[in-house]
């Protein structure tokens, strides 16, 4: 089974993301997924890495992976190349499900359980589905109409009716950002007194209403200064967070390693790190409490299964990362459902129920604030039809003996 064709698929519906088909000569093809900046990825994919797969042996995922994650520049960081590396790796995997009949996770080894609990990220319906902006609403995509399920408004104006209605879900887990605004307000440095308690008070609504019921995590996306992130981490603590994710600069083990020692509450990290790599002096330290990677960013199921093995080596939980695009969601499913530490599964109730079902045939199954496996072969799921006939969707192939064509 040889690589015969890339194609990559853009849409104007979503600005920051492109998927990739790869074609084999054995008539399976695979799906993968790359998020930010999808035209310099999509230019990466043609221009740099059909040359060097086209032809291949499709089998040989390991071989790929470790070349194209080890690219002259890129190769420490989660930018164009690691993106473009990961989108491949998660085709190839899903290529080699198809080849043999069985979903990912067994392919992995097989399931370590049956169903994982989730919880829900509160973000909206556009939520970072356009290009970054320097204006926080555009960003958070509250720069358009409001529509149902927009748990980021939510969270900033009714926290206590969301917590309550996830609840009534089953879903015992939300994390939330509200301290964002003052980071982009301050260019994250130097959070104020008022700008705290502004913050915490949607911690502290959300706990006078449901208490202990509901497991709150603290998003922070990495934007700030480290005397502010202990200022904001000493004022949440009060209201026993489950973690506090990505409080600075994620490659700056130093710093997590003294925030780790400021606070008892577990710190999260980190889906912006790649490959695998990245994570061993990270681990290695002893800074984070629960280790959390995107097969999309990292370098691909490849570098994901490799995280998860150290962190089970180390003792650490494991967590995947959402909030992208609905390949990398599924192909973090799957790494849930094998990985030894897995402790809980991100999604985002906005998207699965929203566009992520508009652009993808199958989604996991969520009941009572679990998730359970897809089980077709490979991912177990591809690109609607409908959705590859819309409009608003672009195309761009590389093939053997063809030159890219735009």
């Amino acid at each position: 089974m040889h690589i015969a064709a890339l194609e990559t698929i853009r849409s104007r519906e979503n600005d920051n993301l492109l998927w990739l088909v790869v074609e084999t000569d054995a008539g399976f093809s695979g799906l993968g997924e790359a998020f930010f900046a999808p035209g310099a990825v999509d230019t990466f994919l043609h221009e740099i890495v059909a040359p060097l797969v086209l032809g291949r042996d499709a089998t040989q995922i390991g071989a790929i992976n470790r070349e194209l994650t080890r690219y002259p520049v890129g190769y420490a960081s989660s930018g164009v190349e690691m993106r473009a590396a990961a989108a491949l790796d998660i085709a190839l995997w899903d290529c080699l499900g198809q080849k043999a009949g069985l979903p990912l996770h067994t392919l992995l080894g097989g399931r370590a359980r049956d169903s994982i609990r989730i919880y829900n990220t509160c973000a909206g319906p556009h939520y970072v589905t356009k290009a970054r902006s320097p204006d926080v609403d555009s960003w958070f995509g509250r720069d358009r109409e409001l529509q149902a399920l927009d748990d980021l408004h939510a969270f900033e104006h009714e926290p206590e009716r969301l917590a309550r209605e996830l609840l009534a879900e089953g879903i015992t887990g939300m994390k939330i950002w509200p301290f964002d605004r003052a980071a982009f307000a301050n260019r994250g440095v130097g959070i104020t007194g008022a700008q705290i308690q502004h913050g915490l008070r949607v911690f502290q609504r959300i706990r006078a209403a449901v208490g202990a019921e509901m497991d709150l995590m603290v998003e922070m996306h990495a934007l700030w200064d480290l005397t502010s992130a202990k200022q904001i981490i000493r004022a949440v603590e009060t209201v026993d967070p489950l973690w506090i994710e990505d409080p600075v600069r994620m490659d700056d083990t130093r710093a997590l390693q003294e925030l780790s020692r400021f606070t008892r509450v577990p710190l999260l990290a980190s889906e912006t790190l790649a490959p695998a790599a990245s994570f061993a002096p990270l681990i290695g330290s002893g800074a984070p409490g629960i280790v959390c990677f995107d097969p999309g960013w990292c370098g691909g199921v490849t570098q994901a299964r490799a995280i998860c093995e150290m962190a089970a080596a180390a003792q650490l939980p494991v967590a995947a990362h959402d909030c992208t695009g609905p390949v990398g969601y599924v192909a973090g499913t799957h790494l849930s459902m094998w990985a030894p530490t897995a402790m809980i599964q991100e999604t985002v109730r906005a998207y699965l129920r929203g566009w992520y079902a508009d652009v993808v045939t199958e989604l996991p199954v969520i009941d009572k604030g679990r998730l359970y496996p897809l089980n077709g072969s490979g991912l177990g799921t591809t690109l609607k039809p409908e959705f590859l006939a819309a409009a608003s969707t672009s195309r761009r192939r590389s093939c053997i003996a063809q030159k890219p064509s735009t």
